[in-house]
């Protein structure tokens, strides 16, 4: 009995010491390292309300993105975000975390190299540098053979601020320095890895993008304050003969169909949020329509999410499109509407093809589409995202008034 009691005593003391390992609040840098070397982040990380547990926002620039609820289990603390089936998880050892980032990717993890540092909160240059060179400005972008996007940049010192503008959405924000001649960019959001790596010429913007763990793509920049992409409210559109959308898709929560003939939609404006649970352009534009949903609904509008998964099967996607909607507050119904990237135009005949996630379908009271909008400037790209919110508010008031 005495051993047993001793051993007891010791295995307690052992959790409690796990229990006990200090996590320090603050900023730390953090690095994930893919194909093209560190990736650089930041982290903030502070107690929480609960023993063990930890609120973390990954840092890039002006954004903080917040993880999930961080736990610390024995000596290792776990930090996920599960809307992307992704997790970092480092060893504490004083100002130390040393561990892996972990995605899922249909039934294979992949896992790569992570690390961080308490204190830190340079990005690339230990130091600020002096630099000659002006690069702010807008710049006609191509990636890899044909890839267009319009790179916007911004610049204070040798420290770079920018993101890149796609047909399907933004790049969100990428933060970085100039190194001699040099610039570097990296961003984390939970899913997304990039890492930028180029050599400044006059005018010009040359280099490598790694992306995830092992992408590599060339890219291009040259300044064209002229700099455009196709009209997002061209490129999907009604078939010739339909002038309306129609559907039936399981709801998220309950599991029974939900169509537009539901008497909730009659005489009102309906907005479709074609999105996913795995899409960080469709986070940041549900984060803009639920509190404007909020503050308009009153006027006679409606909301309807339709979420293509990774998995179209019902009892699979729900636990993932239940957490979307508890992370944002999703006061409008969300449908289970098919596979990302296979079913979506099947799903949706009407439509001559959905280009990309999010994609925003506009209804008038008479149940007739008014407009399709391909994509979403976030808050990441500056004055474009504040023309985004005048185009949508003045639709929306239009539609309304009708």
């Amino acid at each position: 009995m005495k051993k047993i009691f001793l051993l007891g005593l010791g295995l307690w003391g052992t959790l409690n010491g796990f229990a006990q390992t200090p996590v320090k609040k603050g900023i730390w840098r953090a690095e994930i390292f893919n194909k093209g070397g560190a990736l650089p982040f930041g982290l903030q990380i502070e107690p929480a309300g609960k023993a063990n547990t930890y609120s973390v926002w990954a840092i890039n620039g002006k954004e903080r993105l917040k993880m999930d609820e961080s736990t610390l289990q024995g000596d290792s603390l776990h930090i996920p975000m599960d809307l992307f089936d992704a997790e970092l998880v480092g060893k504490v050892s004083g100002n130390q975390l040393t561990g892996v980032y972990k995605k899922k990717r249909g039934k294979q993890t992949l896992t790569i190299p992570f690390r961080a540092e308490y204190g830190k909160t340079y990005r690339f240059a230990t130091q600020p540098q002096s630099t000659q060179w002006k690069i702010a400005g807008k710049y006609a972008t191509t990636f890899g053979e044909s890839s267009k996007a319009v790179g916007i940049f911004e610049q204070s010192g040798s420290r770079v601020a920018a993101t890149f503008l796609t047909p399907t959405g933004d790049y969100r924000y990428l933060d970085g320095d100039i190194i001699g001649d040099s610039l570097f960019l990296s961003a984390y959001d939970g899913s997304h890895l990039m890492l930028f790596k180029a050599k400044l010429e006059k005018d010009k913007i040359a280099g490598q993008l790694f992306s995830g763990p092992s992408g590599q793509t060339p890219f291009v920049s040259v300044k064209d304050e002229t700099a455009s992409l196709p009209d997002e409210k061209s490129l999907t559109f009604l078939k010739p003969g339909f002038d309306k959308v129609s559907f039936s898709f399981p709801e998220a929560k309950t599991g029974k169909p939900l169509t537009l003939d539901d008497p909730r939609f009659k005489g009102k404006v309906v907005i479709l949020q074609i999105m996913g649970s795995w899409c960080p352009n469709c986070m940041d534009e549900t984060n803009f329509i639920v509190p404007w949903y909020n503050k308009n609904k009153k006027r006679g509008v409606e909301v309807i999410g339709l979420s293509y998964e990774r998995s179209g099967e019902f009892q699979v996607a729900q636990p993932k499109l239940i957490r979307m909607i508890d992370r944002f507050k999703i006061p409008y119904p969300v449908v289970l509407a098919g596979v990302a990237d296979q079913t979506a135009s099947a799903s949706l005949p009407m439509l001559n093809k959905i280009m990309g996630y999010p994609t925003t379908i506009y209804i008038d009271k008479t149940g007739k589409v008014r407009e399709i909008h391909t994509g979403f400037s976030g808050p990441g790209t500056g004055k474009y995202y504040d023309q985004y919110v005048e185009d949508f508010n003045r639709l929306m008031d239009k539609l309304l008034a009708e």
